[in-house]
């Protein structure tokens, strides 16, 4: 082994070892403590009890239990905390993981949600260990908004059943598509119990805005809950309640699952895993923006939202994300340290050790107008309105996104929204490659209107190929061409051979080709590709247009296009 290939090995060595020390937590991640932990604590209060409703809503809608969502966010909201990368992120259950719970939940039963939640947090923080955390930039912001504003509609739509029916979400024979079980149970609704679910519903949600209007940090879900508990709890109503919860937590063990069975869960795995990425690392880079709170890491936040789902999973909880909303009242009450997001977990925790019997008396109707409320204000609609008055192109991503979100899957809505974005953007790039005829600088000479200089402005890739290849040929009653090629900033291995069969068929018209200016970056590819080779001679490749010009006129005289004799040569 060479000393070269001895030091590029340490090298990778090392910056594996770099990376893998970055994604560790630290005393780095406390480092202000002293200044902040008041706020800290003060911050972590109010998110946990923010969070409250919203783990047991979630934890409901996804077709389980109020206790696997309140499990979920004590579990992971503190490995998250500790693991993450993000000093300010709240992790726990959130609607958009819901949506896709609810159809695994219908195909393979309650117990698969563990076994899905420990094998999509591997797979997490794999993409974590792997520096995957930066992709989730490429995803474009209509396409984010679109994304949005389907759950937002989702979760709205799965609190309709919790208003028609006690059975609430996941009612026998219903629909594992939000909008067709939002219709069946409609058509099926006990209206008497209708009456009494959507008064609740309109109750709670009043309590939600009044509060806003009074002071942002007055918990309005919290109170909320609590009207509508007290207002059951004295009236003789038919309305469906949480039910018992346990007093603690359960012992961390591997839930049983059958082996066979895992071949049809791979899907569903992946969906999770992409889904808890994307919005973990979405909701990181806004908390990012919202406040002096530090950078963050975008690979460690993956392994820490990894470690976050497996844990879950390990409790007989769900897959968990960085929740938008919590991490935003976490940063407006003050949060400035990770020691926020563990007091939110550890007074979820004090929940269930001291509070479960009154919890478990909360009717499912005034979860239900809390997460409807929740769905709205989702949505910036004001950000919406300005996409749709945008680009056609951003517009139609945005709706097509929303579409296929609501009608079919999340993660294949926003496949489908980035290749639409990119088809775009593809198109609109392709748009801006130009083909240019100039004229011969200097003085003119005979048989200078032979000679074709063509400019190339933009890039050439595979989307303008065929279009550049077309105008290039459509140049007539010319004998030497002069390809200009400096401002040409990107080129692909399309683009290369498109330019390779420019060079081919204007020889085999008898047309000379000169190439000028090509760049650095690119003669590697041009020589992989075969456009020098295409070249009739070596010596026709320059990187001054005088020179290339001096030689066309040559061949023009040699080829007696000013008057001489034609004569034989290069």
């Amino acid at each position: 082994m060479t000393a070269q290939a001895v030091s590029a090995g340490s090298s990778v060595f090392a910056r594996m070892r770099g990376h893998l020390r970055s994604l560790r937590p630290g005393r780095r991640d406390y480092a202000d403590l002293r200044a902040t932990w008041r706020a800290d604590l003060v911050a972590g209060v109010t998110v946990g009890i923010v969070a409250l409703p919203l783990a047991l809503g979630f934890g409901v809608s996804s077709g389980l239990s109020a206790s696997e969502g309140l499990i979920t966010a004590i579990v992971a909201g503190f490995l998250a905390a500790v693991f993450g990368g993000s000093n300010v992120q709240v992790s726990g259950p959130t609607g958009a993981m819901v949506v896709v719970l609810l159809p695994i939940v219908a195909s393979h039963g309650a117990g698969a949600v563990a076994v899905v939640s420990i094998l999509a947090g591997v797979l997490v923080a794999l993409a974590g260990l792997l520096k995957l955390g930066r992709t989730v930039g490429v995803i474009p912001w209509p396409v984010i908004e679109g994304f949005t504003l389907g759950i937002g509609v989702i979760i709205f739509l799965q609190q309709i059943p919790s208003v028609t029916s006690p059975e609430g979400v996941g009612a026998g024979g219903h629909s594992t598509n939000a909008l067709v079980a939002a219709l069946q149970s409609i058509a099926e609704a006990d209206w008497g119990y209708v009456a009494w679910a959507v008064g609740i519903a309109v109750v709670v949600i009043a309590c939600m805005l009044v509060a806003g209007r009074i002071h942002p940090s007055v918990p309005g879900s919290l109170l909320g809950i609590v009207v509508a508990t007290l207002l059951c709890l004295a009236l003789p109503t038919p309305l469906a309640v949480i039910g018992a919860l346990p007093s603690g937590l359960p012992a961390p063990s591997l839930p049983t699952f059958d082996v066979a069975a895992l071949p049809d869960l791979a899907g569903p795995v992946v969906a999770v895993a992409a889904l808890a990425a994307i919005e973990s690392l979405l909701s990181a880079r806004v908390a990012a923006s919202m406040a002096n709170t530090g950078p963050y890491n975008a690979d460690r936040e993956l392994v820490g939202q990894g470690i976050a789902s497996v844990g879950a999973g390990l409790f007989g909880g769900m897959p968990a994300t960085g929740a938008i909303a919590r991490t935003a009242v976490n940063i407006r009450a003050g949060a400035r340290t990770r020691l926020a997001s563990v007091v939110h977990a550890v007074v979820l925790l004090c929940v269930v050790l001291f509070a479960a019997g009154p919890v478990g008396m909360i009717p499912l109707a005034a979860l239900a107008g809390i997460l409807m409320l929740t769905a709205w204000r989702m949505v910036n609609w004001a950000t919406a309105a300005s996409i749709m008055r945008s680009t056609r192109a951003d517009a139609a991503a945005f709706l097509l996104t929303a579409i296929v979100t609501v009608a079919f899957d999340l993660i294949i809505a926003v496949v489908i929204g980035v290749v639409v974005a990119a088809f775009f953007a593809l198109r609109n790039l392709a748009r801006v490659t130009r083909v240019t005829r100039e004229a011969v600088p200097g003085e003119p000479e005979p048989g200078d209107e032979r000679i074709a200089i063509v400019r190339f402005d933009g890039p050439l890739i595979f989307a303008s190929g065929d279009r550049i290849f077309d105008e290039v040929m459509a140049f007539d009653d010319i004998h030497v061409v002069i390809l200009r090629m400096s401002s040409v900033e990107v080129i692909d291995a399309t683009g290369a051979h498109v330019l390779e069969d420019i060079v081919k068929s204007l020889e085999r018209r008898g047309v000379t080709v000169l190439i000028k200016g090509v760049q650095a970056r690119h003669e590697e590819l041009f020589r992989t590709v075969g456009v020098l080779r295409a070249l009739r001679h070596s010596r026709h490749l320059f990187d001054d247009l005088g020179d290339a010009v001096v030689h066309a006129r040559s061949h023009i005289e040699r080829a007696g296009l000013r008057g001489g004799p034609a004569q034989s040569g290069g």
